[in-house]
């Protein structure tokens, strides 16, 4: 394992955004839906205001209590809005036989007749394009039905939000239409535009790190390319290639940055955010990367997605919840509760993202600082008993993280200056495996009450954005000074680990200066763990002046008025429903032609610093 050692570039948080079961991520908005009991009174009205312009409930102007109770009912985890669960497409298999003194007589279309026409059937032609036929064997077939899902809760955008309409997102699967979306959002609350962020640094000095765990999985993507020819459809030319987990990405760097650098789709299940996060903190921390984009999207909120999760055993059935709750009433708004007693993990939708840059690169123009990368640390889990339990890899994640914790902020800063945004599916098995894993670290470690959140009780579980939404709601933690707490529980389960733990289930309030540090916990299927270390944009800011001196830090302010002016421009823009994405379908395409290459360096037209082919030797020892 390489160790950063001294001078080593800090990746510094300068944007963060996207959108999910909370609302818009840039700004805090979805953070402050959370806690929006807790904010005061103008915070809320504002949060109000920012999510009936998106969702299109009311007057923003003038919200009624009516709009109000509206925007609460229809945002967070409910029930299921994306498709009709009382009605799920169905196919049953059915063999049909003749009486007892025939075989089978049918009349059909000639169009729908098959290709093969079957040794033992009869045709005769009717006329008007049909045929009869008749037949001596049994003739299997599938008889559509609609039947109702076992599982009517999911974390779904607020209600009247649509991707789609926001720009020309024919053929795109929803995941890729949120991408545009999220990725734009994010880019905009750095305070740069595009070309502002082009010019920083030359074009091979940008990457673009992010994956799916599942794939673009709706009519759009794989689905429409594997159910098509099963219910006498085509599958398109688009389902095949738009369906790739690594589709987020591509479409970041081709339709909304217009990248030529480094791109990657890191999978790593449920941790694919954090998996990300660290390639790009390993970038920028050697040089080779100066921006770093990092961010998922997904869109789960599929019958198909959610009943291959049921049958696992691995999401909360209505039939269980109602069981907990002793009552004949699914109370989809509680689905997801996170270290009590629960039934399973509530699916959801989100696009989440965030910009990094090293420290030398924001103190030089003046870039926002919403904390740093402090360290991220990605284990598997050995020999297993089962792909989907869990194993030993997240004991070594945490305990690695928090080792990192104690060695930047000290013994002191580590154990009352730091708090956990758990992984928290609101599974049994979660809450006994994860419980244990952060009740041993923190004995070991001196930690007591080590305050543990879980927003997965907000916003369910979107797969690979999922520890990207955990940060955003550290990131607001550090702005608004509430770690929101796990609402939709009343106890705590008895088999859940706690003697080290502060597992509130209300809201915590918190000096933002006083918490320097937080952990993102992350476990998928497979194996795949990983834990995040972030420092505060407070302490952030100390370490800059330590490195940089205070001059340097007073420069850093002065130019982040202007920066800070643009990104609270478009803040109160997108308040105001003006939130159309980027989107640069076909537009400044550059052709091999179109590049002056010799053998010093490329120079692309639309980037204003050349790619440099000055290249060192790496093993310049050894030659």
């Amino acid at each position: 394992m390489s160790t950063p050692g001294k001078n080593t570039p800090l990746p510094v948080i300068v944007g963060c955004g996207g959108i999910n079961a909370a609302g818009r991520i840039s700004g805090h908005h979805a953070y402050r839906r959370m806690v929006l009991d807790a904010l005061p009174v103008a915070a809320q009205e504002r949060t109000y205001k920012s999510l009936a312009e998106l969702m299109g409930s009311g007057t923003a102007a003038a919200l009624t209590a009516a709009d109000k109770r509206y925007i609460r009912d229809h945002t967070l985890i409910r029930r299921i809005e994306n498709f009709d669960a009382e009605a799920v497409l169905w196919q049953s298999a059915l063999k049909m036989t003749g009486t007892n003194d025939g075989g089978l007589c049918f009349i059909t279309a000639k169009r729908q007749l098959p290709a093969l026409i079957p040794e033992d059937w009869t045709l005769t032609d009717l006329g008007n394009n049909e045929v009869k036929v008749e037949c001596s064997t049994p003739l299997n077939t599938m008889l559509p039905e609609l039947r109702p899902s076992k599982v009517t809760s999911a974390g779904q955008l607020p209600t009247g939000f649509d991707p789609a309409a926001l720009y020309a997102s024919r053929n795109h699967p929803r995941g890729l239409q949120m991408t545009v979306y999220g990725a734009s959002d994010t880019l905009r609350s750095t305070g740069f535009s595009v070309e502002q962020l082009k010019t920083m640094v030359a074009p091979d000095e940008f990457a673009v790190y992010s994956g799916s765990a599942m794939g673009q999985l709706d009519a759009d993507g794989y689905a429409g390319l594997l159910q098509n020819p099963v219910i006498g459809k085509r599958p398109s030319s688009k389902h095949c290639a738009l369906g790739l987990p690594e589709m987020p990405g591509d479409f970041v760097n081709a339709y909304v940055l217009g990248s030529v650098g480094e791109t990657a789709g890191i999978i790593g299940a449920c941790a694919t955010f954090l998996y990300n996060v660290k390639r790009g903190m390993d970038d920028i921390r050697c040089g080779d990367k100066r921006i770093v984009i990092v961010g998922n999207s997904e869109a789960p909120v599929q019958p198909h997605v959610i009943e291959g999760y049921r049958v696992m055993g691995a999401l909360a059935e209505d039939e269980e919840l109602m069981k907990l709750d002793a009552s004949d009433h699914c109370d989809n708004r509680r689905a997801c509760r996170p270290f009590s007693s629960n039934a399973g993990f509530t699916v959801a939708e989100a696009s989440v993202w965030i910009v990094l840059m090293d420290d030398e690169l924001a103190i030089q123009h003046g870039a926002r600082i919403m904390g740093s990368v402090g360290d991220v640390f990605v284990n598997a889990d050995g020999y297993k008993k089962s792909i989907p339990g869990p194993g030993i890899g997240n004991y070594l994640t945490v305990a690695k993280a928090v080792a990192s914790a104690r060695a930047i902020l000290g013994e002191e800063g580590l154990r009352d200056g730091t708090y956990m945004q758990a992984h928290g599916t609101g599974t049994p098995q979660n809450r006994v495996t994860e419980s244990h894993i952060l009740n041993e670290v923190a004995q070991q470690f001196g930690l007591q009450r080590w305050l543990v959140g879980a927003i997965k009780c907000y916003v369910g579980h979107s797969m690979a954005p999922a520890g990207g939404e955990q940060l955003a709601a550290i990131l607001g933690a550090w702005q608004d000074g509430w770690v929101p707490g796990i609402t939709t529980i009343d106890h705590i389960a008895e088999d859940v680990h706690q003697d080290h733990l502060h597992l509130p289930m209300e809201h915590v309030a918190i000096e933002p200066e006083a918490k320097p540090g937080a952990f993102v916990n992350s476990k998928g299927f497979g194996g795949n763990n990983a834990t995040g270390l972030f420092l505060s944009p407070q302490h952030t800011l100390e370490m800059l002046r330590k490195r940089w001196g205070k001059d340097r830090l007073l420069e850093l302010q002065r130019k982040q008025e202007a920066v800070e002016a643009r990104a609270q421009d478009y803040d109160a823009n997108a308040d105001n429903g003006s939130i159309a994405p980027i989107y640069e379908f076909g537009e400044g395409v550059v052709d091999g032609e179109d590049l002056e290459i010799d053998d010093s360096k490329i120079s692309i037209p639309g980037f204003p610093n050349p790619v440099d082919l000055n290249i060192a030797n790496p093993y310049e020892d050894m030659s």
